[in-house]
């Protein structure tokens, strides 16, 4: 017996030596293959002067992407969004504790700093009032009325996974707000979870686009015979790359995918960077006037500010044209604005930030007594109650977010949007990915996200004084200046504060 288990043990060793022998042959042809094309090439200088050793670089620094934000970065250094924003985000999806202690880690004397102003006498709990609906479109066929504060801004399904759109459809329509479909067109998975839809048309016109690319009026009265999809957006411009088109990689556009869109299987989806029937205020005002009379809805536009004189041009436009051809609303993005792939020199170098061009357009709208006529709708990293609030102190009437929804589905920030291999199923066609990502479970956390924000941005109004977040105003919030002074925004901006119920009325000019 004892001589079995000695040659058993004896085989053991041998083919465990064998194994060695084998990897450690493996490995040193491997070492000297590296060595010898990494000596001869001349594309990469490290890897010529530091051979097989210098191919680790690359390894460590794709490492470094997903090792920063657990083990290095602090609380509040990370962009585009820190692990505080990010843990916020995760509490309220999961409807866990947000509350903090001990006392904030943000830096509360820094420029461009927002302290809200507390009032010595808060609305009381018994005071506390529903958030107010609004009105979009009024001088439509069908108008749209919604009390949400907090909206779904732009994905396309190709963009995003057909799991990640069903868990936003369903979770939309648990909370009671709406979904943009952005730029992709119309899918199944949209309509699926029974929430109110905004259309994007985009410059490539996606899914009511005929051979050449042109609007086709068919297939968009088909689309607006959807009772779900409430309203049309013409997309401009958006904030990651203003003046650059969407780009969808050929690898995600599927079958599906193509037959929603109206383009070839396989092949690079790239927008044009601009609507080639809109080249100035006129035309932008006869696409909205054409897209509203086709569809019946409450049709506007999203873009992003380099300059408010032309806002000024169309504020003119529709004073001589008059009221009803104004756009129903206008949807600004700020240059924080993300994006699955854009150019790194338009990402972050072009375009105004929101907190410059959200005061600049709503004062122009005033100047020229254009709301609520035309409804504001905000975006650009409003992920957190405190962004939230801000936008509407400035004169939003509501909020869109679309990374802010990405993290309620679990995002981790890895920086894969652009490369078919989201680790969390997000943004990826790959089916073993997607697994990972359960529609049923995720929708629940998008509208826990939704209950949360509205209950926090509850909070600050309430604390302000007011009894509920949309009679915020400019007088309720300051901003720290480069020598310390927290100064009102009714200061910095004016004080013109504009509220729901407001009358129109038009200038004389």
């Amino acid at each position: 017996m004892t001589d079995q288990i000695f040659l058993i043990a004896a085989y053991g060793m041998i083919i465990l030596l064998s194994l060695l022998a084998v990897i450690t042959i493996a490995i040193a042809g491997w070492a000297l293959t590296a060595y010898i094309i990494d000596v001869r090439q001349t594309r990469h200088t490290v890897r010529r002067n530091f051979p097989v050793i210098g191919r680790f670089r690359y390894f460590f620094e794709h490492l470094g992407e997903f090792f920063r934000q657990y083990f290095f970065a602090m609380d509040r250094e990370e962009m585009p969004f820190n692990r505080a924003e990010r843990s916020w985000v995760y509490r309220a999806a999961k409807k866990v504790n947000t509350t903090i202690s001990f006392g904030s880690t943000r830096h509360l004397d820094l420029p461009g700093t927002v302290i809200f102003v507390n009032s010595p006498f808060p609305a009381l709990k018994t005071e506390f009032a529903e958030t107010q609906p609004i009105t979009v479109g009024e001088y439509c066929r069908t108008p749209y009325t919604t009390s949400s504060l907090i909206n779904v801004s732009g994905m396309s399904y190709g963009a995003l996974s057909k799991p990640a759109v069903q868990a936003l459809s369903r979770g939309a329509k648990k909370a009671g707000i709406w979904m943009n479909t952005g730029e992709g067109g119309l899918s199944p998975y949209h309509l699926e979870g029974g929430c109110d839809i905004v259309y994007q048309i985009g410059t490539a016109k996606y899914g009511v686009r005929n051979e050449l690319g042109e609007l086709d009026e068919d297939k968009l009265h088909a689309i607006a015979a959807h009772e779900q999809v409430r309203m049309f957006e013409i997309k401009l411009s958006q904030g990651a790359k203003p003046g650059k088109g969407g780009i969808l990689p050929g690898s995600k556009v599927t079958e599906e995918i193509a037959a929603i869109r109206h383009i070839p299987v396989g092949q690079d989806s790239i927008s044009p960077n601009g609507h080639p029937d809109i080249r100035s205020v006129d035309d932008l005002l006869d696409m909205v006037a054409r897209v509203r009379a086709v569809t019946g809805k409450p049709t506007g536009f999203k873009a992003v500010l380099g300059d408010i004189n032309w806002i000024r041009d169309l504020c003119r436009a529709i004073q001589t044209r008059g009221a009803e051809s104004a756009p129903d609303f206008i949807t600004l993005d700020g240059a924080e604005g993300g994006t699955g792939a854009a150019p790194q020199p338009l990402m972050d170098y072009m375009g105004l930030p929101l907190g410059q061009a959200l005061p600049m357009l709503v004062d122009v709208l005033d100047e020229y007594n254009l709301r609520p006529r035309i409804r504001v709708i905000s975006s650009g990293k409003l992920i957190t109650p405190d962004r939230v609030a801000w936008a509407l102190c400035v004169g939003a009437d509501f909020v869109v977010t679309a990374r802010g929804f990405m993290f309620a589905l679990g995002c981790i920030q890895s920086f894969q949007c652009n490369k078919n291999t989201c680790p969390t199923g997000i943004t990826t066609h790959n089916a073993r990915l997607q697994r990972g990502l359960v529609p049923s479970d995720k929708a629940e956390r998008v509208a826990h996200f939704v209950e949360t924000m509205e209950q926090e941005v509850g909070v600050i109004a309430h604390s302000c004084g007011v009894d509920e977040p949309r009679k915020l105003t400019r007088h309720h919030a300051r901003m720290v200046q480069p020598n310390g002074e927290a100064k009102l925004l009714s200061q910095l901006y004016g004080s013109k504060d504009f509220h729901p119920g407001s009358e129109i009325q038009f200038s004389e000019d």
